[in-house]
């Protein structure tokens, strides 16, 4: 009955489609609000449509009942959004670490509203978030990406029951990694901002007279502006790896 209805060929597009549309749906810069719903749904089916005829040999028959199809289809989706969330949460690394440059320069109160975070942001974070998607797309990131959605079906084959256990204690290793590296790319000021504390404090001491906040603030952004524009290069090296080593184990290159 279901084969009347559903072609095979429409079937394995369909297949695919949900996997592969769900993972584009939480991609950086692809599943961004600021794209439009029409365009990401657009590049998720021509990008269903390419890689279908690849994917056959793996593809799982066409079930009998409407039951079983249902059940295929949130396997698959469970899956493509799980791969997509993977690469939000490492995204969310450039907002611990915006909002740590923020605090130690003095700019924790000028939030503004973040895009690629979907949230209010500090500046330091939105200018992180942006540089950071411009380097993915400049590097040809998007394409090991791509190409972790696709090789997935080797790792996950459709039918098979999706291996929770494996997915949390992933998840759980991820948003620790990019808890990680936000506190690594935020340590420079950390420091700087500690140093800069402690000489502010010594100085209010040592000449009570002094309006020490009046005098510190502007220090304190001038110097923060500094350390982001010699940082940025080595804390973008640095996230670029982190990044892909989180996409490198689901490709087969």
């Amino acid at each position: 009955m279901l084969q009347e209805v559903l072609p095979a060929s429409l079937f394995a597009v369909l297949l695919v489609f949900v996997r592969v549309g769900a993972a584009m749906m939480q991609m950086p810069g692809i599943g961004d609000p600021y794209v439009s719903p029409r365009a990401r749904l657009l590049f998720a089916l021509l990008l269903a449509l390419a890689v279908t005829p690849v994917l056959s040999p793996v593809l799982p028959g066409q079930p009998e009942s409407v039951a079983v199809l249902f059940v295929l289809l949130a396997g698959e989706l469970f899956i493509g959004f799980f791969l997509g969330a993977l690469a939000k949460v490492m995204m969310s690394a450039l907002v611990v670490a915006g909002m740590v440059m923020a605090y130690m320069s003095a700019l924790a109160n000028a939030l503004v509203n973040d895009p690629a975070a979907q949230q209010q942001g500090s500046i330091a974070g939105s200018f992180l978030n942006v540089t950071a998607l411009v380097l993915i797309f400049a590097l040809n990131l998007h394409h090991l990406l791509i190409g972790a959605v696709v090789d997935s079906y080797a790792i996950f084959p459709p039918g098979d029951l999706p291996p929770v256990g494996d997915f949390s204690q992933l998840m759980t290793d991820t948003v620790a990694r990019a808890f990680l590296v936000g506190i690594q790319l935020g340590a420079p000021f950390m420091v700087v901002g500690l140093v800069l504390y402690l000489g502010m404090g010594l100085l209010g001491r040592l000449m009570p007279q002094v309006q020490i906040f009046f005098v510190g603030m502007p220090l304190q952004i001038a110097l923060g502006i500094s350390l982001l524009m010699v940082s940025l290069p080595v804390a973008m090296a640095w996230f670029m790896g982190a990044f892909e080593d989180t996409f490198i184990p689901f490709t087969s290159g």
